[in-house]
C-alpha cells in the first residue's frame, strides 16, 4: 500500500513510463533482496510467504487506472488518486486489485482468479468457469456483474419466469442481493453495472482481469481454448518471467 502511494503521487506531475519504470526498480531491488535464489537460474527463484503477492499487486497496480491514463478524462485519474490516499488499507487494495466471485447451480459464491480463464469456456477443468455461471466484480469505484453465454441465453429466453426453473431465478437473483450493502454504504457509491457475454458492457469486467488468453496466443498448445481478450497487455505469467530473471542476474 506504501509503493502504491509513493508511484501515484509523482504520477500527477511526472510521464506514465518514469512512473513505471521506478516501479519496475523499486520491485526487482526488493525481489533481489529478500527473494531466495541461485544466481542466474531463474527456476529456482522463490519469495517468502511475506512477499509471495507483492509482486501480483504491483502487476495490478501497474494496469490500474491509478497510473494508465489512457482512454480517461483528465479529471479521471485525480479522482482515484485522490481516494487511494484517503481512504483505509482495505479498500485501496481493492482499487488495485479488484475482487472477483463466482455464482453458480453447483456451489454457493466463491471468488476466483482474476483471469481471463474466469470469463471464458475453457477444455480443461482445472481452469475453466463455466458458461453456466455468473460474475461480480468489486473495484471499489464499480460494482459489475456479468452473465456468461448460456446464462444471457436463459435469461432472454425467459427461464426465470417459469415456476419449474425456481432455481434459476434465485441464482440470477443472488448477485443483484449480496452488493446491495456495498451500494448503500461505500463512499464513493460505485457505479452499477449489468452486462452479459459480448455485452457492450462487458469491457468494464475484461479490461480488469489478467489477459491469460489473448489474440497472440489464442492457439497455443495446438487448440482453442475460447473466445480470446482483444489486448497487447502481458498475462501475470509473461510479467513475472523477466522479473525473475533481472532478479537473479549477476548484472543487475
Amino acid at each position: 500500500m506504501l509503493m502504491a502511494r509513493l508511484g501515484v503521487f509523482p504520477a500527477e506531475s511526472e510521464e506514465g513510463p518514469e512512473v513505471l519504470r521506478w516501479l519496475d526498480r523499486q520491485l526487482i531491488l526488493l525481489c533481489q533482496k529478500f527473494g531466495q535464489y541461485n544466481e542466474e537460474d531463474p527456476v529456482s527463484f522463490r519469495l517468502s510467504d511475506s512477499f509471495s503477492l507483492y509482486p501480483q499487486f504491483m502487476f495490478h497496480l501497474r494496469r490500474s487506472p491509478l497510473l494508465q491514463v489512457f482512454n480517461n478524462s483528465p479529471d479521471e485519474p485525480s479522482y482515484y488518486r485522490h481516494h487511494i490516499a484517503r481512504q483505509d488499507l482495505t479498500q485501496p487494495l481493492i482499487m488495485i486489485q479488484p475482487i472477483l466471485y463466482s455464482y453458480s447451480f453447483h456451489r454457493p459464491p466463491e471468488p476466483v482468479l482474476l483471469d481471463s480463464s474466469s470469463c471464458q469456456n475453457s477444455a480443461e477443468n482445472s481452469v475453466r468457469i463455466l458458461a453456466d455461471r455468473i460474475l461480480l466484480m468489486d473495484t471499489f469505484f464499480q460494482i459489475v456483474i456479468y452473465l456468461s453465454e448460456t446464462i444471457a441465453q436463459w435469461r432472454k429466453a425467459g427461464y426465470q419466469d417459469i415456476p419449474e426453473y425456481e432455481n434459476f431465478q434465485h441464482l440470477l437473483q443472488a448477485p443483484l442481493e449480496d452488493p446491495q450493502e456495498i451500494l448503500q454504504m461505500r463512499f464513493p457509491v460505485p457505479r452499477y453495472i449489468h452486462t452479459e457475454h459480448r455485452g457492450n458492457q462487458s469491457r468494464f469486467l475484461l479490461s480488469k482481469v489478467t489477459p491469460s488468453q489473448t489474440h497472440n496466443n489464442l492457439y497455443a498448445g495446438g487448440q482453442e481454448m475460447g473466445a480470446p481478450i482483444l489486448t497487447d497487455d502481458v498475462s501475470l505469467q509473461v510479467f513475472m518471467d523477466p522479473l525473475k530473471k533481472l532478479a537473479v542476474s549477476s548484472a543487475c
